[in-house]
């Protein structure tokens, strides 16, 4: 059951904020204990592979899913009590088009700005407004079958903000588009933001949430594992991450075990066969990691040192990459 949210004090200042949310399938605990306080007019990264709990947690803060412990508030209303005032001000995106994708880009949002209760008059011209914002005006004539990938979440994003929402839910908005595509989502996303629009952003991208988001929440196994800016984590990480090309790949599990043992690195193996990624905290100590491969006779093609990045935050804090395996509870929006 519900915990009564008499128990979490309403804030002007916060979009969410959510006391150990948990949602159950069978034996397994989806998301499991989830804290979320999220200040108005940011966007708020939650970062985590497939099946991690991020669809489960935007799920229940949307309304859609019934949390089976927990207490939240969201825009200032109380989640189960008050979801007709929360839905009012709120939209979602999920990773998969929900547009009807025979009718063209002008008809889809001329037909949803109708069902929000625009006038047909209004209807077109707030159509046209967004196709003009979402650079899709060369295809508002076009059937949405037709357009491509990017084109598709673009027109998603724009039939979920036909009414400004307070606060928008974007689950994984740009998974599987090319770079480019990629790019223009994210330009919208800045700028909803800039209109006053609270983003929440789910994504398995360490470099969509180090470029668009304020505030980072790393979820793992159901649970929040660390938050924070960009910054703040990986400053939690240590003072810097060693990166080796090595020539030989077959050289990669010695040099490894060597920077271990001489120099106490800790070392992760990647899927790359042919690189080496420690993190050091003492930067002096990469000169003698370095003469230490060589004295081994393991040769390397290049090297660096500098800042972690939010992927290797995400390999220290998990031990895992952010993009895995999908876990069977997880559900898409």
């Amino acid at each position: 059951m519900l915990e009564s949210a008499k128990q979490l004090p309403r804030s002007d200042f916060l979009a969410i904020e959510a006391k150990g949310l948990v949602k159950i399938y069978g034996k397994q605990r989806a998301v499991d204990g989830v804290d979320l306080a999220i200040p108005k007019g940011m966007v708020y990264g939650f970062l985590g592979p497939n099946g991690a709990g991020k669809t489960t947690t935007i799920r229940m803060l949307a309304t859609l899913l019934k949390p089976d412990a927990g207490v939240a508030h969201v825009l200032g209303h109380d989640l189960g009590k008050e979801n007709d005032e929360i839905r009012s001000r709120i939209s979602l995106t999920g990773q998969y088009a929900s547009i009807d994708e025979d009718l063209t880009g002008m008809e889809n949002l001329t037909m949803m700005a109708k069902l929000m209760g625009y006038s047909r008059r209004e209807a077109k011209m707030r159509a046209s407004e967004l196709l003009k914002a979402f650079g899709l005006e060369e295809a508002a004539k076009r059937q949405v079958k037709k357009y491509s990938g990017g084109m598709r979440r673009r027109i998603d994003i724009a039939a979920s903000i036909v009414v400004t929402p307070d606060l928008l839910f974007l689950d994984e908005p740009t998974s599987g588009l090319d770079p480019r595509s990629r790019n223009q989502v994210w330009d919208i996303v800045r700028m909803l933001v800039g209109s006053g629009t609270t983003v929440l952003l789910t994504t398995q991208y360490l470099e969509e949430a180090d470029q668009l988001a304020d505030r980072i929440a790393v979820i793992n196994k159901g649970k929040i594992i660390a938050e924070g800016t960009s910054s703040e984590l990986k400053a939690a990480v240590g003072s810097g991450t060693l990166n080796i090309q090595l020539v030989r790949p077959e050289d990669h599990v010695r040099a490894g075990n060597l920077l271990q043992q001489k120099i106490l690195a800790t070392v992760h193996h990647s899927g790359d066969s042919a690189s080496v990624t420690a993190q050091i905290n003492d930067p002096a100590l990469v000169a003698e990691a370095i003469s230490e491969l060589a004295r081994e006779g393991i040769a390397i093609s290049d090297f660096s040192f500098g800042r972690p990045s939010l992927d290797e935050v995400f390999l220290s804090l998990t031990g895992h990459s952010a993009e895995g395996e999908a876990d069977a509870e997880e559900e898409t929006l």
